[in-house]
């Protein structure tokens, strides 16, 4: 028996706000809103492909480097232009190396992710 990925899920303080920016990044949107035991709403969006992304929120704000983080390439265009579209959505540029090919960019609540060239 082996198991499969249902979902990436981002702790978060307020759910709605990030899945807002994750569906305008993605071009994608809310897939489900539902609520656990203790009233706490989640919020679940589509990724295109693949598992979805679920917002829980959390009392705690982020208090670290994420352990886990999403790599992002344009559908079209240039990592440039897709890195410049991020971050008029409310994304903020944390570093752009030049001797990595990836630019690391933090969303609206700060959790880390980064943008690859363009694939294939």
């Amino acid at each position: 028996m082996v198991s499969r990925v249902l979902a990436v899920t981002v702790d978060c303080r307020d759910a709605e706000r990030c899945a807002a920016f994750w569906c305008a990044a993605l071009g994608t949107e809310v897939e489900e809103r539902w609520r656990d035991a203790h009233g706490v709403e989640y919020v679940q969006i589509g990724t295109g492909e693949g598992a979805p992304l679920l917002f829980q929120p959390v009392p705690e704000g982020r208090s670290g480097k994420n352990r886990l983080h999403l790599d992002l390439a344009p559908a079209r265009g240039t990592q440039e232009v897709e890195v410049a579209r991020l971050v008029e959505l409310g994304a903020r540029c944390l570093s752009d190396p030049p001797e990595h090919p990836w630019v690391v960019l933090a969303d609206p609540e700060g959790n880390e992710f980064c943008v690859l060239p363009p694939r294939e």
